[in-house]
């Protein structure tokens, strides 16, 4: 058995876009800006919600999600089972595309609410039966 859930939104943002858009999204959400580094900035989290972070991308400015876990290989496989496909593998992550063509992130579990949110995946449910 392994667990996942919906952890961050990543907002992409075209390097020469990304100082504008973090302005607007700080204050559109209401958080502060907690880190900038040369790839990401942070958004501060309130207890329990999901993290927010600009990522700065080389291509279209969009946004997408990413699901952390336990079992990134047990992950991987049953959302493939639902019929996402890989992408590429970066360092510790899959690049992600489901069905509808969006593009989503696989990661390794991070969040401190990790174990009291995740849900629980049983094999079967990995194994493509998603009746609980």
């Amino acid at each position: 058995m392994h667990h996942s859930r919906l952890c961050s939104i990543l907002i992409d943002c075209r390097a020469e876009l990304i100082e504008p858009a973090t302005h607007f999204w700080s204050r559109a959400l209401g958080r502060e800006v907690t880190e900038v580094g040369p790839r990401y900035t942070s958004l501060a989290t309130p207890e329990g919600e999901l993290t927010v972070d600009l990522q700065r991308v080389s291509g279209t400015s969009g946004v997408h999600l990413d699901i952390e876990t336990d079992d990134l290989e047990a992950e991987v496989r049953r959302l493939e089972t639902l019929g996402a496909r890989r992408k590429r593998k970066v360092r510790r992550w899959w690049v992600m595309e489901a069905p509808s063509g969006h593009t989503f992130c696989v990661v390794k579990a991070f969040s401190p609410e990790f174990a009291a949110r995740a849900k629980p995946w049983s094999e079967a449910i990995t194994e493509g039966n998603c009746a609980e």
